[in-house]
């Protein structure tokens, strides 16, 4: 039985315990090689942690005004429900994907945080409310008048990585992976043996072990 009982606790394992790099390592042991989004992807604060379950959606390009501007966009967003990360793909990232308004709204809808495969902007008004947001970097550009949201709360896939509604989310200062919910609950106990065995080990290096003694002891590096 896995040490934890529901979502906050297992939220709060990660959040406590883990980092991407180790939970990355479980996964390739299991054969799923392409969980790790792509790697400008990263925090807009580099102390930022995220978990939650993944909510896609999906983006495409647009060229001037447009009838219902955004498109779906803030359907997606009203229904967001407490612990999911946003996750937006799609389009050529002419524009910013996120920003301020975006952001309160899901931060107050519960939401564990936003990812944007593309850019954010509004970044001192992100930023002051302390809620974390992963994406390609800064960019002033509206999108109004050249994205949309088309679809939410259905597959996507970024860089090769398959998300599904749902999936385990991970993210902090080294990325994000994504966790498929059939394997979660194998890579998060692997995971945190693992984690909890490398202090073991750096520990006995830190005491004078050197790092083939301690690879041959352990079987970590």
């Amino acid at each position: 039985m896995p040490e934890w009982k529901n979502d906050d606790e297992l939220f709060a394992l990660i959040k406590n315990e883990l980092y991407t790099p180790v939970v990355g390592d479980i996964l390739d042991e299991l054969g799923c090689y392409h969980q790790i989004l792509p790697q400008p992807i990263q925090p807009i604060r580099t102390e930022d942690k995220l978990t939650g379950r993944a909510m896609p959606a999906v983006m495409i390009d647009v060229y001037g005004p447009q009838k219902k501007p955004f498109g779906k966009l803030t359907e997606a967003l009203d229904q967001l429900q407490k612990d999911e990360v946003y996750i937006a793909s799609g389009g050529d990232m002419r524009c910013a994907y996120w920003g301020e308004i975006l952001t309160a709204t899901a931060r107050n809808r519960g939401a564990a945080g936003a990812i944007v495969n593309g850019f954010h902007r509004d970044t001192p008004q992100v930023m002051e409310q302390n809620w974390p947001v992963f994406s390609r970097g800064r960019f002033a550009q509206d999108s109004s008048v050249r994205t949309q949201v088309v679809d939410y709360r259905c597959p996507i896939e970024i860089g090769g990585v398959w998300i599904e509604p749902g999936d385990l989310v991970f993210g902090d200062l080294d990325g994000v992976v994504i966790i498929p919910k059939k394997h979660e609950v194998e890579v998060i106990e692997k995971a945190l043996t693992k984690a909890r065995a490398e202090k073991t080990v750096r520990h006995a290096i830190d005491n004078g072990m050197s790092a083939t003694d301690a690879f041959a002891k352990y079987g970590i590096l």
